[in-house]
């Protein structure tokens, strides 16, 4: 079954970290995604620009109505994501808690739905 692996963090922490730590945080992700590449459980992912960039779309009455930046104040942002194939949920919690944004962030996991 696959699962998206969605990795909320705060950005305002983010951008205050040392340019070491930075690095050393980018190659954990890049460690990360390696292995489960090899193992096979890896379908997709990729990390997003800051929320500051993004634009929110809403349709109402017919009339498409786009606003900058996220839906929502809150204090983590969508910061990116892995869409994996995992034998069940548990397989999937031990993917996402290995993320290394799990330690100061969190990891939404969520079940792909499967159309008949």
């Amino acid at each position: 079954m696959q699962y998206l692996l969605l990795i909320y963090r705060n950005e305002a922490q983010q951008s205050k970290m040392d340019p070491a730590d930075y690095q050393k945080l980018l190659t954990e992700y890049s460690a990360y995604t390696q292995s489960i590449v090899q193992s096979g459980n890896f379908k997709a992912g990729d990390g997003l620009q800051p929320t500051s960039t993004a634009t929110t779309v809403r349709v109402r009455d017919g009339k498409t109505l786009a606003t900058d930046g996220p839906f929502a104040e809150t204090r983590e942002q969508l910061g990116g994501y892995y869409l994996v194939e995992a034998r069940d949920l548990d397989a999937a919690i031990e993917m996402a808690a290995r993320i290394p944004g799990a330690r100061d962030g969190s990891i939404e996991v969520g079940p792909v739905m499967i159309y008949k």
